[in-house]
């Protein structure tokens, strides 16, 4: 059964991809929401691991964007409860899918519904964000969307007092493996001037067969359309410029032109998997901006012009290695 959950589930990248696994696996999903004021910003971080010699545990992690506080909340494993043939789950009290969560944590109670979905366009021999890598079985750390965009309903009891969500935006997306890349950037906002814009970017040196490689996923979705530029799209990078407050970053295809400057604001640091087991330490601010220029090379026309705010950023590792050479 779990090979043939395992081989279902391929095509679905949302839903738990580690049928059967054992050892040196994780997998953990990202939450972001965003109360309509911006005064309550939220990272909700649900998952499993399990270290190189069978030890396991689930987790549910929280960051406060605001705040710039964390915390790490462990369940046995066997709570970890996945749903096969969608994405559903639940970690004992606690339930996450990709219409909602409902939250029974120390300090944070309550429900949360989503609507209007917008999930990374795929198909069958491309599902997803990790396009034909999706298919490539030795991985260190695999990615996934579960809606770039979406509207969130409901509120949350935070340290004893309400706060609601209804009106404020939400993303949604997922990693499974071992472990994080050595080196990457990630940013994300999907609150720009207006709203139902969405924008993700992340660079990452890639363990190959030869070597390692810098690969990149990157997507702005406006005006009902998803511009990406990814590494098996005939997209380049073209420029790369970063220290820990700042990132200009240049992507490039034969259709479009992308340029973002991210300013970083001072983050809070996250457990992260190495081997498997949540041991690492990531730092994630969650209130930082990125501004974006996308013009289209045939017309040389401005596509889209915009600062996305409670950018959400990491940058870790040894970034020189992601230069383009």
């Amino acid at each position: 059964m779990n090979t043939v959950n395992r081989i279902k589930s391929l095509f679905y990248p949302e839903q738990y991809q580690g049928w059967g696994r054992k050892r040196k696996y994780f997998e953990g999903w990202y939450f972001k929401v965003l109360n309509r004021e911006r005064t309550r910003a939220f990272a909700f971080i649900p998952g499993i691991a399990m270290d190189l010699n069978g030890r396991k545990h689930a987790f549910v992690q929280v960051l406060d964007g605001i705040e710039k506080k964390s915390q790490y909340h462990t369940f046995d494993a066997s709570l970890f409860v996945p749903s096969p043939g969608r994405f559903e789950l639940t970690i004992g009290p606690n339930r996450f899918s990709s219409t909602g969560l409902a939250l029974d944590l120390p300090g944070i109670k309550g429900s949360l519904s989503f609507r209007d979905i917008v999930p990374w366009p795929g198909k069958w021999y491309s599902p997803g964000i990790m396009g034909p890598y999706t298919f490539a079985p030795f991985m260190e750390c695999n990615h996934g969307i579960v809606s770039m965009d979406h509207a969130v309903e409901g509120s949350l009891e935070i340290d004893s007092e309400m706060a609601d969500f209804s009106g404020g935006r939400g993303y949604t997306e997922k990693d499974w493996g071992h472990s994080f890349p050595s080196a990457y950037v990630w940013i994300q906002s999907n609150h720009f001037e207006s709203e139902k814009i969405s924008f993700k970017a992340s660079v990452a040196r890639i363990p190959w067969l030869t070597g390692s490689f810098t690969g990149f996923i990157t997507g702005l979705w406006f005006d009902r359309k998803l511009y990406s530029f990814t590494t098996y799209n005939r997209s380049s990078l073209k420029r790369f410029i970063i220290n820990p407050s700042y990132a200009e970053i240049e992507f490039d295809n034969p259709l479009w032109n992308l340029v973002l400057k991210a300013y970083t604001d001072r983050p809070t640091p996250l457990a992260s998997p190495v081997r498997g087991f949540m041991e690492g330490r990531i730092d994630e601010s969650m209130t930082s901006e990125v501004d974006l220029q996308l013009r289209d090379k045939k017309n040389d026309r401005l596509i889209f012009s915009g600062k996305g705010k409670n950018a959400c950023i990491e940058i870790s590792g040894p970034t020189e290695t992601l230069i383009p050479r």
